[in-house]
């Protein structure tokens, strides 16, 4: 928590002082049972500008979510009622497709890759820096945001083979199917098939899906790609479109 706290005042100056990266007002969920880090992670969102809605349970938290009126769900895993990962996975099942942001105590590897396989965008762990925090939750939100008036139009669907992907409906389909996917999961996609056979790293895909790239993060692709796989092949251990390039990175082959 001392952690937790030291960061506060500074963050919050420097969001106050920055100027507003949104044109409209998000809707935040916040599940935590922990009050104290549920009211410091609200105080921050807060300045986005966003509506945030703090859920103290995992039956709260579940109950909110299924709303689907939120652009953001910032999930505790170890909840008095629940494991935030099953919730999570829930929420995917049921095509809930808000970038949820997992908070955990535990910061390893493997579970770090445990929940992005279950569906989670990004994953921070416990004791977090409230600025890292703000920062991912924007680069999240700037995905599933539309443009306001003014601004250049959405690209035309992206057509190739038979998938086509819709950046302005944020749909894809393969053949006649229809294929949800969350925003993060979009994002890897519509990047990679804008430049078919085009071969890129880890490094260079973080960088513009994730708008940073986070130093040891490359686990995060991985799991995009794999769940990507599972959505769109027919046979994901042996992919069509996203393709394996051993030992550079990934490219969309058509």
């Amino acid at each position: 928590m001392n952690v937790l706290l030291a960061a506060a005042s500074s963050a919050r100056d420097r969001q106050s002082s920055s100027p507003a990266h949104a044109w409209r007002r998000y809707s935040v969920l916040v599940i935590e049972d922990q009050a104290e880090i549920a009211e410091l992670i609200k105080l921050h969102l807060e300045d986005l500008p966003g509506d945030v809605t703090i859920a103290p349970s995992g039956r709260e938290g579940l109950k909110q979510a299924r709303s689907g009126r939120h652009d953001l769900i910032v999930l505790d895993v170890r909840l008095p009622d629940a494991n935030g990962l099953d919730i999570c996975q829930t929420l995917r099942v049921e095509g809930v497709a808000a970038p949820i942001m997992v908070v955990s105590a535990k910061g390893t590897d493997v579970d770090r890759i445990l929940g992005l396989e279950l569906g989670a965008d990004d994953y921070l762990a416990k004791p977090f820096n409230v600025a890292e925090l703000v920062a991912r939750a924007k680069a999240l939100l700037r995905r599933t945001q539309s443009p306001p008036r003014g601004e250049a139009p959405p690209p035309a669907p992206l057509r190739i083979s038979d998938i086509v992907i819709d950046p302005a409906t944020r749909q894809v389909t393969v053949g006649s199917r229809n294929v949800d996917l969350t925003a993060k999961e979009f994002e890897l996609l519509h990047f990679l098939a804008s430049q078919p056979g085009r071969v890129f790293t880890r490094q260079q895909i973080l960088k513009a899906t994730w708008r940073s790239p986070y130093a040891g993060y490359e686990h995060n692709i991985n799991c995009h790609i794999n769940r990507l796989r599972l959505k769109l092949e027919r046979n994901p251990q042996a992919p069509r479109y996203i393709v394996t390039v051993w030992g550079v990175g990934y490219k969309f082959a058509g």
